[in-house]
């Protein structure tokens, strides 16, 4: 399935298909995620296993460089997927994932419906 420009509680996502290219670098998420802003997506929901580990391992800094680009191009990210595995091996991800689902601009979430469940409560 490629990637597709949807539209849920009047907010255009980018849902990327979990087949697409790895992301395991800032350039990689420029190529091939934050072109979507182009498209007209507001938000890019991404498999997560479309990440790298590296990605999940904040020491790393990759995740900071990719959620900064983000920030930057005023796209909001959704990591969609069971990353538990990776919550286990880190003691700094839980925190990241507990103030980014505080937010509205970087969510994790376990699937397609809890995304759409999550921005129907947050359109006015």
């Amino acid at each position: 399935m490629p990637d597709l420009l949807v539209e849920h509680h009047g907010v255009h996502v980018l849902v990327c298909d979990a087949d697409g290219a790895s992301i395991g670098s800032v350039q990689d998420a420029l190529d091939h995620l934050v072109g979507a802003a182009y498209e007209g997506a507001e938000l890019v929901a991404v498999p997560a296993g479309r990440f790298d580990d590296s990605f999940y391992d904040l020491s790393s800094g990759l995740a900071g460089e990719i959620l900064q680009k983000f920030a930057n191009y005023r796209l909001r990210l959704a990591v969609v997927g069971d990353i538990s595995h990776h919550l286990l091996a880190s003691a700094a991800l839980p925190d990241l994932v507990r103030e980014g689902n505080r937010g509205r601009d970087i969510w994790f979430v376990t699937d397609i419906d809890e995304l759409t469940a999550r921005l129907g409560k947050t359109t006015p």
